[in-house]
Formats: structure tokens, sequence, C-alpha cells
């Protein structure tokens, strides 16, 4: 296993900065997920570890050894793409033993570490296949094969999961996940997708404009958000936003007013505009005589089995609220909102929060 340093990286291609004094320590043995919207410099983070793409300024160290400017071959490292990469006229058993074999590794070692990757993977029935005999999922197995059985100190994987259609990225997700627990090494994942990023991540990073945002857990990141981006980013639905002010106590608008608790009031002075954030899933419907946090019309309720998104007009904000479905609401039906006062966010005009 190796950790992995990016000591202040810049990536500028001409006068345009993809990457911006990228400043990031990955412990060995961490699953870490770059995670940010296109054209955030994820990818192009991930293609300069790999030797890919060059460095404008700064240093990458793997194991405390600068490869910078060292070959792609030259960093012991294993990437993944996002199209498999396979040679069409190989076998699964040939794409995997192909970069050994050109390596010039012994046939008895090529074919333990072969047989290693098929067991790990579920691979066994599929070695003598071609790729246009397999399914998406079972291609993507194969390059995985092929990027493990090179035993690297990093794997790397550039958005893996962004062809299969939404029940093979789940499974794959738990492949990757398990992948991860039995060999430890050392991994980082771009993705644009934030439910891969939460489930896989045990350290999540996420990107804007060629700038790291925020690093932590997921549930760090989901629970204390630094900003309104990554509160906005980190979530599914998306995090209801209402501008206001802070008069006292609370949380006001013209057309509603919001108590805070002792825990959710600013750390810092607030001037001007300040924007309070609640959750979808933190939201629940108020009961009979209960007071509301917000009073509104249903729009529309999707209904996704177990549990139905609310997409309430309130005060002409558009607010979204995740409730149980075991109650059948209607539009336009008039509904009341209560907000836990515990997970109420504050962000100030600059967009940064207001409660760390």
């Amino acid at each position: 296993m190796a950790g992995v340093i990016f000591d202040h990286v810049k990536k500028q291609f001409g006068p345009t900065t993809i990457v911006a004094d990228f400043h990031l320590e990955i412990p060995d043995g961490k699953f870490t997920v770059l995670v940010g919207g296109s054209g955030c410099g994820k990818s192009t983070t991930l293609r300069m570890l790999a030797g890919l793409e060059t460095v404008s300024s700064g240093t990458i160290r793997i194991e405390d050894r600068d490869v910078t400017h060292s070959a792609p071959g030259a960093r012991d490292v294993a990437m993944v793409f996002q199209d498999y990469a396979l040679y069409p006229h190989l076998t699964a058993r040939g794409n995997i033993e192909l970069g050994l074999r050109l390596r010039k590794i012994a046939s008895a070692e090529i074919e333990r570490r072969v047989q290693w990757a098929a067991e790990i993977l579920g691979l066994g029935k599929l070695l003598d296949r071609k790729p246009a005999a397999m399914s998406g999922g079972q291609r993507q197995r194969v390059a995985m094969g092929r990027a493990i059985v090179r035993e690297p100190k990093v794997f790397l994987f550039d958005e893996p999961l962004s062809n299969l259609d939404a029940k093979l990225r789940g499974q794959m997700r738990v492949e990757i996940g398990r992948l991860h627990r039995k060999l430890g090494t050392t991994t980082l994942y771009v993705t644009h997708d934030q439910i891969e990023a939460m489930t896989l991540a045990q350290l999540l990073v996420v990107l804007d404009a060629g700038k790291i945002q925020q690093v932590g857990t997921p549930m760090e990141l989901y629970r204390k958000p630094v900003n309104r981006f990554v509160a906005g980013f980190i979530g599914t639905p998306t995090m209801n936003f209402i501008d206001g002010d802070i008069e006292g106590d609370a949380f006001v608008t013209k057309a509603l007013a919001i108590p805070l608790s002792p825990a959710r009031r600013p750390t810092r002075d607030v001037s001007g505009k300040v924007t309070i954030g609640l959750r979808p899933d933190e939201l629940r419907l108020a009961t009979d005589g209960e007071p509301a946090t917000l009073r509104g019309k249903v729009v529309v309720a999707e209904r996704l089995g177990g549990q139905t998104h609310l997409h309430v007009e309130s005060h002409g904000e558009m607010i979204v609220a995740v409730v149980p479905a075991d109650r059948d609401i209607a539009p336009d039906e008039p509904v009341g909102l209560v907000a836990d006062p515990t997970r109420i966010h504050l962000f100030g005009g600059d967009g940064v929060s207001l409660l760390s």
C-alpha cells in the first residue's frame, strides 16, 4: 500500500487554469473519492497522478517518492476507465494477462494472478469469452481484473460506472467496495454521481472550478457542509435554500419566521442577507394542530415506493420534503412542514456556513 500526496498541484492549459492549488494527502489504504460537476478538474487531477497529464506546478508523491515527472509505467498505479478499454479480439483472460505478458512476468505467476483475480471478481466462467459476448457489468469486472493483477500501489478509477444502467451501477458499487475491503489498496475514484461518492468513499473530496471545497467523511460533509456549494451538491434531493435575514434568535423573511435553536445560531457577525438550508429528509409533515415551520400547497407528489418526494410551494419558494409513502397526498393539497431545529443550516452572503 502507499499514501498519495498532492502538494499544491496546479494544471493550466494555456491561460486557463483547470486545477488550482490542489493540496491533499491520502493516507495508505484509503478509498478516496473526488466528486464534482463537469469541468471541475477531478478527471484532470486523476490523470496527473497517472502521468497522463503533465503538472504545471507543484509535486505529486506516492509512498514518499516524487513521481511528478515520472513516466506512467514507472508510477506503479493501475487505472480503470469509463469505457472499459478492452481489446475486442482478446478473451477476458487475454485482456487481463496482456499487461503482465508485456512486462515479461513468468507464465506460472501470470496464471496465478489471473485465477486470483477471477475468483475475487467472479470471472471464472467468463475467461474464455470475448468482450462482445459480455454484459457491461462483466466487461467492467474484466477491466478491474486487468488492473488488480498488476498488484499496484494505487488504484485509479475514472467514472467507471457511467456507461451502466442504474441496476448495474448499484451492483458494481457493491463489487468495488467489496474489492477494496479485500485488497486494502489505496484508491482514488472520480465520479460526478454523489450517490456513488457517498456510498463508496472513506474520504470524500468535493471540487468546484478546480478548487477543493471540502474534505472529510461523507457524513461530515452531509452534516456540516462548509459552504452552500457543498450543501447543495451532497444529498438527494438537494438541500432547500431560502434567503432572508437574522433578527434576534430567528431567521425571517417577509412571509415567515423560523426560530433558531442555540446550537444553530450564527457563530460570527452577520451583515446583509443570509440563507437558510433545510434538507428534504429532515422535514416532516405537521400533525393536526402542530405549529408548522412552513405551510404551503403541494404542486407535485413523486411516489417512489417507500417514500414520497413532496414539492411544496410555500410563500413563493419551492420546497422539497421526503416523507413516508403511507399517506396519500394529492396535488393542490395544503400541508404543513416541520423542520428539525437541530439540523438547520445557515449561510452568509458569501456562501460560507455561519455555523462553523
